[in-house]
């Protein structure tokens, strides 16, 4: 009931994706909430959802997809620049941020090009999630080898070649991260994970200067365990 406080926070619905994938981890949208994007590791592709009441799951059905096997069997993550032109997934095999292209924004059933990958190996070996800052210029890794977020500069925006490596935050409220998210403006932060008391939490942390997670400091957390109890991902 108010926006990214998960103390509000209250179940309200659900949508069964398990026609087009049965180990769903990563969850993304377009701008609006009219698209739905998730990926999983049976499929190993992008399943797209056309939903006729933005961000409402209830009025989502199933449009098409498009499969990433060439360059990964277990795709970990989504997500999209802003107007839907590039996407980008985790490819926990290789440990990498794999880049592709979209000839219609939003549209995975248009050309789908891979483009780039970039290696995140050195700081986690398990990559499952991925975040952005609004224009790009800042990339965020988890995963649940090291637990922690780990934060890169992008001297392009939404150009993974010109990734580096900043900076990290050991957060230590989970010991199975699966997911990181931000609100609008970085200030807000949260870790999605599955080894903590509810088994399946959400754990906002707050940060001094958005978009930097040396800034960090954890707040709350919100279990989902009553719907799930292996979470992976999250969105708002």
């Amino acid at each position: 009931s108010t926006g990214f406080d998960l103390s509000t926070a209250s179940f309200t619905d659900a949508f069964d994706i398990s026609g087009q994938e049965l180990q769903p981890y990563g969850l993304a949208f377009n701008n609006v909430g009219t698209k739905m994007y998730v990926t999983g590791w049976v499929g190993d592709d992008i399943n797209e959802y056309t939903l006729t009441t933005g961000f409402d799951v209830s009025t989502a059905s199933y449009d098409s997809k498009v499969s990433v096997s060439a360059q990964t069997a277990k795709p970990m993550a989504v997500q999209f620049n802003t107007d839907g032109t590039k996407m980008f997934v985790i490819d926990e095999i290789a440990d990498r941020v794999l880049e592709y292209t979209l000839s219609v924004g939003f549209d995975v059933s248009s050309t789908v090009t891979f483009i780039d990958a970039f290696s995140v190996a050195s700081q986690e070996t398990k990559p499952t999630g991925l975040a952005f800052n609004n224009d790009g210029t800042k990339m965020f890794i988890c995963g649940w080898y090291s637990d922690d977020v780990n934060e890169y500069a992008l001297t392009t925006g939404f150009d993974v070649s010109t990734a580096s490596f900043t900076d990290g935050y050991a957060q230590g409220q989970d010991g199975d991260i699966r997911d990181v998210k931000f609100n609008t403006d970085g200030t807000v932060m949260f870790v999605v994970g599955r080894a903590g008391s509810g088994h399946s939490s959400v754990y906002r942390h707050t940060l001094t200067t958005g978009f930097d997670v040396s800034t960090a400091t954890f707040e709350d957390s919100y279990s989902v365990a009553d719907q799930e109890t292996s979470a992976t991902s999250v969105e708002f």
